[in-house]
Parts: structure tokens; C-alpha cells; sequence
């Protein structure tokens, strides 16, 4: 049997093959799946032993300091619930996770908070080691407490995880609200959340939902590092709506406009205008502030009036949002090329004053 053969509760092994496994992290349970009782686990862990108890319940099967990915399945093994008899436990290998060993279930727990930052990619995450803990997100009922290097995050709701080297990761909105938690450091905030949407990792409203949702938005530090990341993801969507014209072939609005009745009131401002055919394009960035759960909805509210007001008087909105524009911009091209096309079997607009904005 060689270092690829998964452990499994129903294939004992003996102390000695145990402490050769390339990952040497098990719990109390699964060493007593290959015999390994409470007292000879303890005598392992002697000092001066050829073991370690890392965590309640789990087991370091060498005595130098854990390695990153030990640790990381340590907090894990912790923070889940048993799996059940004779489904495979030890984690994939390989940087992507992608060997022969069967990626582990780790059921109600994934890791959140900077450690998960780090294993998305955020450069401005610290690395794994030098973190005293690691953030691990579990039920709100889960009777568990933080001890040694994990650190247990509650939530009232499981966000689905993300696989990331093997292991089951908060999704970015997600574990950034768990860091900024954590965080008193104005300067790494605003870091971490620049780097979510200069990096591509998320959109701005997605992180100030998160943020909210912790009741993180009154902090001073927290609200200066949304307006900048709200002003980040404002100017990154407007460069892509201008590559969307350019790329795509479509004519040259006017762009960054107000428009007013003459004599009247202000209609709203717009990112592009094409008047001859009387087409509007608004890119959607609203977010929620201040931590109000209902500013949600009267953005949307507002958004909503201002279109219905529009087309009321002939002018044909088309709302983007800044994740389309990422990940579907040939598509949003064709919906804006489509209602330039459609203008000619419409009534014509009403007349309206251009601003610039």
C-alpha cells in the first residue's frame, strides 16, 4: 500500500504506516478507526513524543510545527462533523487539489476571514503562517468554541463554499466581511477591498451587502474604505462600458449626461446617451449604506422611477450592471445594438435638454 491509498475507517493501519502518511492530521475518531485508543493516542503526545495534539480531537502525527495545509485541515477536522464510516478523509494534494486522493467532506464548515483571502489569491492577505489564527465558519448552533489556532465565526446561514487547494472556502463577499471584522487597521481594509474589485474577485455591491449584513458599516474606518471601494468599482465598470462602444462596434454616445425637460425638472443623469434614437444606458452600482437594510430597496426604488419617468417619455433605458459587463459584455453589446436597431418602430421621444454631467 503506497502514500496514494486513501485512509479510510475500514482500512486499519499501524502506528508506525500512520506517522509516514504525507499528511498526518487525524481525529481522535478516526485514529480509533485503526485502533489507536484514547491512552495509546495520549502517550504519543508525551513530550518529547513522537505526536501532537493540535486541537481538541485532532492530531499532529509528527512533532515538528504543522505546515499551512495542516493546519488549515486541522481547523477544519475541528470545526465538521464526523464523516460517515467509510467515506475517504484524506484531503487531495497538489496545488490546485487536483491528485489522486478523493477531496475530504468537511460538512457545515469552511474556512473564512484573511486565511480564505489568502487562498483566493489577495495578495494583501498575510500569509497563512504568520496568522495566530485561522477564521473557520460553522452553524450558529454548532457547540463549538475558539481554541488554539481556530477561531469559530458563526453565521445564521451557510453561504455555499468555494473549493480552493481541496478545502471548502467562504466566497469572497463573504470572507472579506469575516476579515474586516477583525480588523481595527484602516490601511489593510482598504487594501483588501480594492483589491476584491481591482483583482476581478467580486463586485462593490456584493461587498457592501456582506458588510452590512455584519452590521460592519458604522465603523469610520470601514465606511472610508467602501467610499473608495464604491468609487474603485464605479470607475472600473465605467472603463468597460466604454471598451463595451469601442470593442463592439457601437456608436459613440454622449456620455455622462443629464437630462432635464426645457423649462422642467431634472430627469437623472446617464452614463450613455445616443439621442437620435433616444436610447439611455445606466450602469447599476447601487449599494446599501450605513447599514440600513431597507436602503437596498429604495435604491432600487429610485432606479426604477427615474426608468418608468424615461420611457414614459420615449426614451428606452437599458440598465448594466457591473458583473454583466465582466462576464457578458459581447451579450450586453447586443441588447444596447438592439434597442438602437428598434428606435425607428418607436414614437418619437419626447424633446429633452443635454447636459454634461
Amino acid at each position: 500500500m503506497n502514500h496514494d491509498t486513501p485512509l479510510s475507517p475500514l482500512t486499519p493501519r499501524p502506528l508506525a504506516q500512520l506517522s509516514a502518511e504525507r499528511h498526518r492530521v487525524l481525529t481522535a475518531a478516526q485514529l480509533r478507526a485503526h485502533g489507536v485508543g484514547p491512552a495509546e493516542a495520549n502517550e504519543q503526545c508525551r513530550p518529547g513524543g513522537p505526536w501532537q495534539q493540535i486541537l481538541p480531537g485532532v492530531f499532529l502525527l509528527h512533532p515538528g510545527p504543522p505546515t499551512s495545509e495542516e493546519r488549515l485541515h486541522a481547523v477544519l477536522m475541528y470545526a465538521t462533523r464526523e464523516p460517515a464510516p467509510g467515506v475517504p478523509v484524506q484531503p487531495a494534494t497538489g496545488p490546485g487539489g487536483g491528485g489522486r486522493r478523493p477531496v475530504p467532506a468537511y460538512p457545515e464548515a469552511m474556512v473564512t476571514g484573511l486565511a480564505a483571502l489568502n487562498l483566493h489569491g489577495f495578495t494583501s492577505a498575510p500569509p497563512l503562517l504568520s496568522l495566530d489564527h485561522v477564521d473557520v465558519l460553522v452553524p450558529r448552533l454548532r457547540r463549538l468554541r475558539t481554541t488554539g489556532c481556530a477561531r469559530i465565526v458563526r453565521t445564521a446561514e451557510l453561504p455555499t463554499p468555494v473549493q480552493r487547494t481541496g478545502l471548502p472556502v467562504a466566497p469572497v463577499p463573504r470572507a472579506l466581511a469575516d476579515a474586516v471584522a477583525q480588523l481595527t487597521d484602516a490601511v489593510a481594509v482598504r487594501r483588501l477591498l480594492t483589491e476584491a474589485v481591482r483583482g476581478g474577485h467580486c463586485e462593490p455591491g456584493a461587498v457592501v451587502r456582506e458588510l452590512n449584513r455584519a452590521k460592519l458599516l458604522g465603523r469610520p474606518h470601514v465606511v472610508d474604505a467602501v467610499d473608495s471601494l464604491l468609487a474603485e468599482g464605479r470607475a472600473i465598470a465605467e472603463d468597460r462600458l466604454y471598451r463595451m462602444v469601442r470593442e463592439h462596434g457601437l456608436p459613440e454616445p454622449l456620455w455622462n449626461v443629464d437630462l432635464r425637460l426645457p423649462g422642467g425638472p431634472h430627469l437623472g443623469g446617464l452614463d450613455a446617451y445616443w439621442p437620435e434614437q433616444a436610447v439611455a444606458v445606466e450602469l447599476d452600482t447601487r449599494a446599501p449604506r450605513q447599514g440600513d437594510p431597507q436602503d437596498e430597496d429604495a435604491l432600487w426604488e429610485e432606479y426604477a422611477l427615474k426608468r418608468e419617468h424615461l420611457e414614459r417619455l420615449g426614451i428606452s433605458v437599458v440598465h448594466i450592471t457591473p458583473r454583466k459587463l465582466r462576464d457578458a459584455m459581447e451579450q450586453q453589446a447586443a441588447v444596447v445594438r438592439t434597442a438602437l436597431m428598434a428606435s425607428g418602430d418607436r414614437e418619437p421621444a419626447a424633446y429633452v435638454v443635454v447636459l454634461p454631467r
